[in-house]
């Protein structure tokens, strides 16, 4: 029926949706990209916001279709995933947390020109910042839930497509609004957020890397018990 499909399809973007965007973020990481461009101006903070997305819309959409042939080409598993990407996010969030007053994260990107943010704009901007290990690793199990047959898979890839394009709006949204915001609340309060949000960042890392340790030390105790088996 109609209908129901309809229904299923909505369920299907509502849950990939909202997977996403829980562990993106991306107004939380709002402040973290205006301290990351805060040298930039609102047209050039528009313009790198909008490559971000880019960026972001591409990653996603790798992650839901191919992420886990790639991985398996290159003998990737999620776990070494996980934990090469929560040090690279735990390290940002610590610098940023240690960096004095009026430093943009203890990045020379931000005292940098456009040219040279926009050269970081997919790393480290996008990737880990934006769309992280754990982000990879949702859209990957996304993808591999994928329902067998043809029309299956075609109503999946076509909510696919449209949860990697609503979460990159929603990235580019809130990127492009960072400075907006940040006056709402004003130089102090931007400030409280920024080095809340460099906390989190460092928490989320650090919690990346434990999942990832985890998985690692199940994988190796799980070993011996199969061997005796």
């Amino acid at each position: 029926m109609p209908d129901l499909a309809t229904s299923r399809w909505i369920a299907d973007f509502l849950f990939g949706f909202g997977a996403l965007f829980a562990i993106i973020n991306p107004y939380g990481l709002a402040f973290i990209f205006l301290d990351r461009t805060i040298s930039l101006s609102e047209s050039e903070r528009a313009r790198v916001a909008l490559r971000v997305a880019v960026y972001a819309f591409s990653v996603l959409l790798v992650s839901l279709f191919l992420g886990s042939q790639i991985l398996n080409f290159f003998g990737v598993t999620i776990p070494a995933l996980r934990i090469g990407g929560g040090l690279v996010v735990a390290a940002a969030g610590w610098s940023m947390l240690h960096a004095g007053p009026g430093s943009a994260g203890g990045h020379a990107a931000s005292s940098g020109d456009l040219a040279t943010i926009e050269r970081m704009a997919f790393f480290p901007l996008t990737i880990p910042l934006t769309t992280g290990p754990g982000t990879i690793a949702t859209a990957i199990a996304t993808g591999v839930s994928r329902s067998d047959g043809p029309d299956a898979i075609f109503a999946h890839s076509i909510v696919s497509l449209v949860v990697a394009l609503a979460v990159s709006v929603a990235i580019y949204h809130a990127y492009r609004n960072s400075s907006a915001m940040a006056r709402l609340v004003g130089q102090e309060g931007t400030s409280v957020v920024t080095k809340l949000s460099a906390f989190l960042l460092l928490c989320i890392g650090v919690q990346i890397i434990i999942t990832g340790a985890s998985e690692v030390a199940r994988t190796v105790l799980e070993s011996p018990l199969r061997a005796v088996q």
